[in-house]
Order: structure tokens, then sequence, then C-alpha cells
């Protein structure tokens, strides 16, 4: 099995990812994550304009084998949710990276994005994890 882990993105050790752009961050689940999940069946997402504190609960993604939390990796302001995931959950297993995206968030804190693992400390991370 190959999974993706882009260069250009920051993860956290609950396996969402935040990609920045300017002062805003866009945030889904890990390939890992999507894979361990099995089939996505639904996401439930936060409004916009919901503030976030970084590591708090922001959603709920439902597969065919459990449900989790979703957490966020850096506090912020939701400025867009992906309303495609309503109706296209599975877009969180086809394309975790792209059309599988979840919110978008204005970052308050950008000195948090340090503290979040880059590709290679996360394949760290996601080995370690399966050694147990």
């Amino acid at each position: 099995m190959s999974m993706e882990f882009p260069d250009d993105l920051r993860y956290t050790r609950d396996h969402e990812w935040l990609r920045m752009e300017g002062n805003e961050g866009v945030v889904g689940i890990t390939d890992f994550a999507q894979d361990a999940l099995g089939d996505v069946v639904f996401v439930e997402l936060p409004a916009v304009d919901a503030t976030l504190a970084q590591g708090q609960v922001l959603g709920v993604v439902e597969s065919n084998k459990t449900v989790s939390d979703l957490f966020a990796p850096v506090s912020g302001r939701v400025i867009a949710v992906n309303h495609v995931l309503r109706d296209g959950p599975e877009h969180v297993n086809t394309d975790p990276y792209g059309a599988g995206w979840m919110i978008r968030l204005r970052v308050v804190r950008p000195d948090e994005v340090d503290g979040l693992l880059d590709a290679a400390a996360y394949r760290a991370h996601i080995a370690s994890e399966l050694r147990k």
C-alpha cells in the first residue's frame, strides 16, 4: 500500500493536514486516516464563522467502520466549509488532499503552524503507530 503525504502540508498526530495559503489554512484528513477509516459515509463540519482553538473538535467523520472526531490543527475562524462533502463524502477517500478538503480557516495563531509535523516527521509518526 502506497500512501501519499505531500511535503507542502503540515500534519497533526491525530491525522489532520493543514495547507497554509497566506494567512488562511485548508484542513482535511490524511491519506492514512481515510484508509484506516474505510469508506466515509458522512462528514459533519462546523458552521462558517465558528471560532476554533487548536485541538478543539471541529467535526465528525463517520465511516462504515467507526465514527471519529476531527480536531482543529491550529486556532482560527472558519471562513469556508466544503459543502460538496454533504452529498459526496466519498471525496475524502478518493482525493483526501484535493476535493476531500473540509474547512478553510483564517489562522489567528500562525506560530501554532510551526508546532505541527512536517511530512517526514508525520511519516515517522505513522511508522511508529504501525509498529504498535
